[in-house]
C-alpha cells in the first residue's frame, strides 16, 4: 500500500479516535473519520500486545493491510480508517479475516456503489 494512503503519526490516531465513529465486529473495531479535503483514503492498523507475539501481531497486519488494499476500490474516498485487531483475529486465516472485514465495513455502511 502507498505511504500517501497509511496513518502512521499518534497524533492522527488520537484525532480519528476521538472525532471518529467506530464499527465492531468480534474480530475487528473501525474507526471512520469524514476527511473531506482528502482526495484518496488513508488507513492505519492497530494490533495490541493481548493479541499475540510480533510474528502473530505483524501476520495480523499484513493480512488486513492486504485486504484494504484489495478493497480499496470499494471503499468510500476521503476518509481515515483505523482497523484494531481483536483476540480472534490471532488464529484467522485470510479468507475468514477477509470475510470479517467486510462484514464490519459493511455494517459501517463505508462500501461506494460504483
Amino acid at each position: 500500500m502507498n505511504k500517501k494512503y497509511r496513518i502512521k503519526k499518534n497524533e492522527e490516531f488520537q484525532k480519528v479516535f476521538k472525532n471518529g465513529t467506530s464499527f465492531a465486529n468480534r474480530q475487528f473495531v473501525i474507526y471512520v473519520l469524514d476527511q473531506p479535503s482528502q482526495q484518496h483514503f488513508r488507513v492505519g492498523f492497530s494490533v495490541g500486545k493481548k493479541i499475540g507475539n510480533a510474528v502473530t501481531r505483524n501476520r495480523v497486519k499484513r493480512l488486513a493491510r492486504q485486504i484494504m488494499f484489495e478493497l480499496s476500490p470499494y471503499l468510500k474516498q476521503n476518509k481515515d480508517y483505523i482497523v484494531i485487531a481483536r483476540q480472534p483475529a490471532a488464529t484467522m486465516n485470510y479468507e475468514e479475516v477477509k470475510k470479517s472485514l467486510q462484514h464490519v465495513l459493511k455494517r459501517a455502511k463505508l462500501f461506494q456503489h460504483k
